[in-house]
C-alpha cells in the first residue's frame, strides 16, 4: 500500500460516509420551528389596536367610535378641552354649533395617541362618558359654556 490511493477498497482509510451530516440541518430545523410556534403565540397573545373608526358631530358635542376601550386622559386648559387618546386613526378637523357659538375641533396626532382640542371664544367644559354599542365603543363628549 504505496501512497492514498483506494485500489479496490481495500486500503486502512475509512471509506466517507455518503450520508450527509444531519446535526446542523437539525438544529436548525428545531430553532426555526421553536421561532415560528414564538411568533404564532406572540400573535396571538397580542391586544387588538385601538383605532378610532369615526367621528361624528351631535349639537353639543361629538361621538367619537373606537373598535374597542381607548385610555383616554382629558384637561381643561385656558378654556379649551383637551383630551388624549390611547388610539391610532386619522387627522381630522371640524366645527360645531353650541348655543349658537362656533367651537372648533381638531384631531391630531401626538406622541402618545390621538389628541382632541376643543376651542370656542368663551370657555369650555366638557363631560365625557363612554359605552359599548354592537362591538364597538363610542365615546359622546357633551359641552358647555361658561
Amino acid at each position: 500500500m504505496h501512497g492514498s490511493e483506494r485500489e479496490d477498497g481495500q486500503d486502512s482509510t475509512p471509506v466517507e460516509d455518503p450520508r450527509p451530516k444531519l446535526w446542523r440541518r437539525f438544529l436548525a430545523a428545531l430553532a426555526l420551528l421553536g421561532l415560528l410556534v414564538g411568533l404564532m403565540l406572540g400573535r396571538l397573545t397580542t391586544p387588538e389596536p385601538v383605532t378610532l373608526e369615526q367621528v361624528e358631530v351631535l349639537p353639543d358635542g361629538l361621538q367619537l367610535w373606537f373598535n374597542v376601550e381607548p385610555k383616554v386622559s382629558a384637561e381643561h386648559l385656558h378654556g379649551a378641552l383637551v383630551l388624549l387618546f390611547e388610539a391610532e386613526g386619522r387627522a381630522q378637523h371640524g366645527q360645531l354649533q353650541l348655543a349658537g357659538k362656533g367651537v372648533n375641533w381638531r384631531l391630531i396626532h401626538s406622541e402618545r395617541g390621538l389628541l382632541l382640542n376643543l376651542v370656542a371664544a368663551r370657555p369650555l367644559r366638557g363631560e365625557w362618558h363612554g359605552a359599548a354599542v354592537e362591538g364597538r365603543w363610542r365615546l359622546t363628549i357633551s359641552l358647555r359654556a361658561e
